[in-house]
């Protein structure tokens, strides 16, 4: 019996339409990690379309990361491995346009944080191997430079809070913490970094590093609890004076 071809209707592009089908099947299993496609030639007859019209599919699921070529004799369309990474980098782009439009306010952005950061470090101090914090002593370190640029200091931020992310032992709850970390660190240290003192915020970081190497967690939570408090008046402090300064710079037109 004849393969029946999926239904493809006239409201979205048919590779579009292709991908989405591809990307379930992926999602679903049906097609596993590091599997072969089938040609584009084979899938052109499937879905009864052109085989430019596969190519531009198979160009929207590497877009997602969620096809990769390969040449030579071997070649073809591979399945990629899933990647926490590359994945929350697509949500960390839709999370950072939420901040920049003002969607997220500065009480939903501390709650978040503080929510999802009290499990982060209640269990990093829980189950840290050495190894791990290692790796957040590390990020501390290179904080104390006194050479470095306001861009390198928030990314070595964002390190800190992914090794203790990391430090979890659970990877859904890093992948959440990568989108938060990502989009939100960033996003509120641009506008507050005039006004936060490197030094207290690089104190804070090592008592959260102590807290977790004595495996203490109520004392790694109120170190993180402080550290998001201190955060957050620099944040409304420099937001308040963005808003003084819009009205001299409208009075001197």
């Amino acid at each position: 019996m004849e393969e029946a071809r999926p239904e493809i209707r006239a409201t979205k592009s048919l590779a579009h339409q292709i991908a989405t089908t591809l990307q379930q099947e992926i999602v679903q299993g049906e097609l596993s990690v590091a599997e072969r496609l089938p040609s584009e030639a084979e899938m052109a007859k499937r879905f009864g379309v052109s085989q430019p019209t596969v190519r531009e599919a198979l160009k929207i699921l590497a877009a997602k990361k969620l096809v990769r070529s390969k040449r030579g004799p071997n070649g073809g369309v591979f399945v990629n491995a899933p990647s926490l990474t590359a994945a929350s980098q697509m949500l960390q782009e839709m999370t950072t346009w939420f901040v920049g439009l003002g969607v997220f306010g500065l009480s939903e952005i501390v709650e978040a944080r503080l929510l999802l950061g009290r499990t982060c470090v209640q269990l990093a101090a829980e189950r840290a191997t050495e190894e791990d914090l290692a790796t957040i002593e590390s990020t501390l370190e290179a904080f104390e430079r006194s050479d470095i640029s306001d861009e390198e200091f928030c990314r070595l931020d964002v390190a800190f809070h992914h090794a203790i992310a990391q430090a979890t032992g659970n990877n859904e709850l890093r992948f959440i913490m990568l989108v938060v970390n990502d989009s939100l660190i960033p996003a509120t240290n641009m506008i507050s970094f005039r006004f936060r003192e490197r030094g207290r915020v690089v104190a804070l970081h090592s008592d959260i590093l102590d807290a977790l190497r004595a495996r203490d967690g109520a004392a790694a939570i109120a170190a993180f609890e402080e550290l998001i408090a201190y955060q957050s008046s620099v944040y409304e402090k420099a937001l308040a004076a963005r808003q003084g300064e819009a009205p001299q710079k409208q009075g001197s037109l």
